[in-house]
């Protein structure tokens, strides 16, 4: 993957986890919903395993996960990462201008 390509990802996933984020703050009043729901999310963008057959076929499944997060690229990582860090930022966002007195909805 070039560079810029890599750059780019990173800043939309970035910019788009911290804007539902602080979407979902405001609206449900709860600070680090986004950076728990994210790992859900990264999960279903990975595997390739239907969320039902978590339940039905737990070890299949879990197993297939753990060899699709082995296989992941560095580049990979680091793009998924970065909505990590969008989504922690939103939470810090939210924290601290509830802080500072400012009601949101």
């Amino acid at each position: 993957m070039p560079l810029t390509q890599v750059i780019l990802s990173v800043l939309i996933f970035i910019v788009m986890f911290l804007g539902i984020g602080f979407l979902l703050n405001m609206l449900l009043r709860m600070t680090w919903l986004m950076a728990v729901v994210y790992p859900i999310i990264v999960i279903l963008i990975i595997d390739e395993v239907r969320f039902f057959e978590y339940l039905t076929k737990p070890k299949s499944s879990f197993q297939l996960l753990g060899e699709k997060f082995l296989s992941l690229q560095p580049t990979d990582i680091i793009v998924l990462s970065s909505g990590m860090v969008g989504a922690i930022i939103a939470g810090i966002i939210s924290k601290l201008l509830r802080k500072q007195g400012y009601q949101m909805f």
